[in-house]
């Protein structure tokens, strides 16, 4: 049995380093990225960034823009090295298409 790929570590991964991915792996770690932003943002609901205040909050407009900022704060997020997610879901991608060819 083929021995399975070596696991990219972070530092591999960050926007420097993700420059030198082929050009396949890098849209696979776009898409990994863009799967941990949205896995963010939707934890950054849960725990109630951009909930409106309760005395003097901006209204409906606040809420139903409330969810565009948490989008832009989880890429930040994981521009900035986010929760490692993306590493592991880019990893498990390419080790799964390591054995499937």
């Amino acid at each position: 049995m083929d021995s399975p790929i070596p696991p990219l570590s972070p530092q591999q991964v960050r926007p420097a380093a993700a420059a030198t991915l082929a050009p396949q792996d890098r849209a696979l770690m776009e898409k990994a990225k863009a799967l941990e932003a949205s896995f963010l943002a939707e934890m950054l609901g849960h725990a109630g960034l951009g909930a409106a205040p309760e005395g003097f909050g901006g209204g409906i407009g606040e809420e139903q823009f409330s969810s565009f900022l948490r989008a832009e704060q989880a890429k930040a997020m994981v521009e900035k090295g986010g929760i490692g997610l993306a590493e592991q879901i880019f990893n498990s991608l390419k080790e799964r298409a390591a054995h499937a060819g």
